[in-house]
């Protein structure tokens, strides 16, 4: 039977990030560790406040339900065993990884999916004033695709001198659910003008209705609004993507049905991450063969990664090592 450890842990960020929200300096994540014989799964989790989920919560969860999980649980067991998702995506990703390493086989296999293959990633600029930020996308305008965090007072303004100092690069939007129905045309008008190909929710989940009832030239893209398989009915008319995360979707398990799920339904798929190591990234890139669009840049944005991590080369993702995780 495995034996449980649970983790807290604390990675500083490479300066700070920030989002509509507010910003932060550190990534603060929970790790779930299963070790059986001579065989470890691992897996990582962000308790994210906005889901209403926090890291002494989501400790708790996985310590109250140790017993169970340590007398021998499937990932089927999940659900009904823990309620927070971001503990049932560390828990679900240890128990991949463990079988992996029992196996002998890399969990893409077991899972039944394509082989991952290397990809780029999208590279993330922080919300900043429109100067700061087009300074920043002048320094990375090497990277084939940007990630833009909007959601603010000057975002037009923001668009057109990024736009000007990163020609080259594709862009992608994240508003964080920062703009409203009155701004939301002019705002996507805005995106279109400079070449924007995707616009993560730019509405509150919740306060979205307004875009069944408008015309775009852009992509939008469900973040907020989208968790399982259950929020997908709800998605039809207002989003033409959904972005697939871990520890929205509670572990690789469902995320692989509700990538399946989002295809049948002709939603572009991008494959996201909450601001995590390489740990995190690696069970998400399995997803990578769905998506249209990667956004797994969470190590790079940090001083230092978990080692072995994924290597990058420039926004070139490779697929995860063996002694990482898979």
């Amino acid at each position: 039977m495995p034996q449980l450890t649970i983790a807290e842990e604390r990675w500083p960020i490479a300066g700070s990030f920030t989002i509509s929200r507010g910003a932060k300096t550190e990534a603060h994540v929970v790790t779930v560790t299963l070790a059986e014989g001579h065989h470890t799964g691992r897996g990582e989790c962000v308790p994210y406040p906005r889901y209403a989920e926090t890291v002494p919560q989501v400790m708790a969860a996985l310590e109250n339900a140790r017993g169970q999980i340590e007398a021998g649980i499937t990932r089927e067991d999940i659900p009904s065993l823990i309620a927070p998702h971001a503990a049932r995506n560390a828990l679900d990703c240890a128990l991949w990884d463990l079988d992996a390493k029992k196996a002998g086989r890399p969990v893409w296999q077991l899972a039944g999916l394509p082989e991952p293959k290397s990809a780029i990633t999208a590279y993330t600029l922080s919300l900043d004033t429109p100067e700061a930020m087009a300074e920043a996308a002048a320094k990375a305008s090497h990277r084939p695709l940007l990630k833009l965090k909007l959601g603010r007072e000057g975002d037009a303004m923001r668009l057109q001198l990024i736009r000007r100092n990163a020609p080259a690069s594709r862009l992608i939007v994240d508003a964080n659910e920062g703009w409203t129905p009155e701004n939301l045309a002019s705002m996507l008008a805005a995106c279109a003008d400079q070449g924007v190909e995707l616009v993560e929710q730019p509405l509150p989940a919740g306060n979205d209705e307004a875009l069944r009832h408008i015309a775009r030239a852009v992509t939008v893209c469900a973040d907020e609004s989208a968790h399982g398989i259950g929020s997908l009915d709800d998605l039809a008319g207002k989003y033409g993507a959904i972005n697939i995360k871990l520890d929205k979707a509670g572990g690789l398990t469902p995320a692989i049905a509700l990538a399946h799920a989002a295809r049948e339904r002709g939603l572009v798929i991008m494959v996201g991450c909450m601001l995590a190591t390489s740990l995190a990234m690696a069970p998400a890139f399995l997803l990578t063969p769905f998506a249209e669009v990667i956004d797994l840049d969470g190590p790079l944005l940090l001083k230092t990664d978990r080692a072995p991590g994924i290597r990058f080369d420039g926004s070139t993702m490779h697929p995860p090592p063996a002694t990482l995780w898979g």
